[in-house]
């Protein structure tokens, strides 16, 4: 599935299970709460945090996938085609970048 797939899925989704979209600032605020989500789990997994036993049997699959749902909803009802902007991104990106991380010597 692509990016522009995705966006309709998530809009099919709205219209079929949902009664609108929640307003942009009521999604901002969830899509910070995603993140937040998933910022636990990687802290205590992968980080220096003990992970607390109630944590051990979250998803951090399922928790990336709330975000993304949620971007897509931003996206959404923003008019944004994330298809093309993330290709535009990630042109941008590579003209950019790829001399910068290929003489990083940090990341040698």
């Amino acid at each position: 599935m692509n990016i522009t797939n995705a966006q309709q899925a998530v809009d099919d989704w709205i219209k079929a299970h949902g009664v609108r979209y929640f307003n942009e600032l009521t999604n901002m605020a969830q899509l910070t709460e995603e993140v937040g989500e998933v910022a636990r789990i990687i802290a205590r997994r992968y980080g220096e945090q003990s992970e607390k036993e109630s944590d051990k049997s979250k998803d951090l699959g399922e928790e990336l996938a709330d975000v993304l749902f949620v971007v897509l909803c931003l996206a959404n009802q923003t008019g944004i085609n994330l298809q093309q902007s993330f290709e535009k991104k990630l042109e941008i990106k590579t003209q950019r970048d790829h001399d910068r991380h290929q003489n990083n010597q940090k990341l040698k």
